[in-house]
């Protein structure tokens, strides 16, 4: 039985995705997110719970980041160069959901022979997760949003189902792992265990994404159907390059996507440190995640209507205020649980619009980019705009070892020293206070969303012109 057709959104583009489009869309990103939110815990397992030196933890993880967004551009000039006709995005989620999944497990899997091969395997398996399978996935994944609808409208529905399935799997995951591996043994087993599930959890949901997933914008009567892509002038990998940093919406979404990321890895990283050396008790980290799920829940049911009514930089202007505001407050009442859990909300609530709109506004320097030079580079945009987020990612979680080591850090100690509490307020607080700052002054130089119309009428006017002087 056919889908009920839809109508046309408020700039009068057609719309295409129904209910079951989101849901099954937005399970690729539960996949990818459950990837990311473990691999955000592994400072914390490898040196409180397989004994590694915090120093060589954090030069691993920042050179696996590195690899990973050199990885990253790679694929989406494999993408790109994908001959015409063929699906270009849709097949990489499964092909590399799957060995994603395995890979999961394999994480926690560190042979505990010596520094030096603990250490070579945390970096070979980092590399063949984030850098290969995630790469594999994201980067198509990412793409899919601009080919799925031209509607804006949906795309920022799509952002915002993506972030909500994301969020959840990252909530779940965040609250559960330390709870659930401390009732298992706490040691090195339980988290093999807890991995195992995740790496299942991660299968279905790819194959859920695979399953609903379609590369077309068009609505047929009541029938959605994948149509032969339209072929598009290839451009050489070193020249998309240097076209896209001369996209100034391109480069801004890039560094916004940096900042962002460092902020998320030094937010998920240090829960667990934070309660275990300030508070005295890691598993309040099961506590913190349970009460996270409060803004994260108002996040997603208010940054819909915010989106729709204000648009994107009046979005997320406000959002990052409060997550300024927050670690003010948070300075000034640093030992308090109560406080701790309330102005960690306040920051988690902050960084749900830009979760939500970072897809959408590379979409939109997509669009700027067929409005500028005639071509998207699609692929090529996206994995380059992810670079970013990924080398943010690394820096985030880096920079939380490197603080460790830079104090003595000693996982044996019963009891912090000063210099280990300073250097836990400093990448759990300051370090998001000042990068919400930067944010506020980054965003407010976008100002692509209300030119962005007339551009494209312009560029489908060219085009229009091209194809009638071809024809003649």
């Amino acid at each position: 039985m056919g889908r009920k057709p839809l109508g046309k959104d408020k700039y009068g583009v057609q719309k295409v995705m129904h209910l079951k489009d989101y849901f099954g869309d937005a399970m690729g990103q539960f996949a990818l997110n459950a990837m990311s939110t473990l691999a955000g815990q592994l400072t914390y397992f490898y040196t409180d719970k397989i004994g590694m030196a915090a120093g060589a933890v954090a030069m691993m993880f920042l050179i696996c980041k590195i690899i990973d967004a050199f990885t990253g551009l790679v694929m989406g000039n494999i993408v790109d160069h994908t001959k015409p006709g063929k699906e270009r995005y849709r097949p990489w989620i499964l092909k590399a959901g799957i060995p994603g999944g395995i890979m999961v497990v394999l994480m926690f899997t560190v042979p505990k022979t010596g520094n030096t091969v603990e250490l070579v395997y945390a970096m070979i398996t980092n590399i063949l997760l984030t850098a290969v399978f995630y790469t594999a996935m994201a980067i198509p994944y990412s793409a899919l949003m601009t080919v799925r609808t031209n509607s804006q409208e949906e795309r920022s529905i799509m952002g915002t189902w993506r972030t909500a399935a994301g969020y959840i799997a990252g909530s779940i995951f965040v609250i559960g792992i330390i709870p659930i591996t401390n009732a298992l043994g706490g040691n090195q087993s339980a988290w093999i265990k807890f991995g195992f599930v995740i790496g299942i959890l991660v299968i279905l949901a790819s194959a859920i994404a695979y399953a609903t997933s379609r590369e077309t914008a068009t609505e047929s009567g009541t029938a959605v159907e994948v149509t032969e892509q339209t072929e598009e002038e290839v451009v050489p990998f070193l020249e998309a390059i240097g076209k896209l940093f001369h996209n100034k919406y391109w480069v801004i979404v890039l560094v916004m996507n940096l900042t962002a990321s460092v902020i998320y890895g030094v937010v998920a990283g240090s829960g667990a440190y934070y309660c275990k050396w300030i508070f005295g008790n890691d598993n309040l980290v099961g506590i913190l995640g349970a009460i996270g799920m409060i803004p994260t829940v108002l996040g997603f049911i208010l940054v819909g209507p915010m989106i729709k009514k204000l648009g994107v930089v009046k979005t997320l202007l406000p959002s990052f205020g409060l997550g300024i505001g927050a670690n003010i407050l948070l300075l000034f009442t640093r030992e308090s649980f109560f406080c701790y859990a309330l102005f960690g909300s306040i920051t988690t609530f902050a960084t749900i619009p830009v979760m939500c709109l970072t897809g959408v506004m590379t979409a939109m320097s997509i669009d700027y980019n067929e409005y500028k030079y005639g071509v998207k580079m699609v692929a090529t945009s996206n994995s380059a705009s992810g670079f970013g987020g990924k080398l943010g990612s690394g820096i985030g979680t880096s920079l939380i070892g490197w603080l460790l080591a830079a104090v003595g850090y000693d996982s044996t100690l019963a009891a912090a020293t000063e210099a280990t509490k300073t250097a836990i307020y400093g990448f759990a607080i300051v370090i998001p206070f000042v990068l919400f700052i930067f944010l506020c002054i980054l965003v407010s130089k976008f100002d692509l969303e209300k030119l962005l119309p007339g551009m494209k009428a312009e560029a489908a006017a060219r085009k229009s012109d091209m194809a009638k002087a071809v024809r003649q």
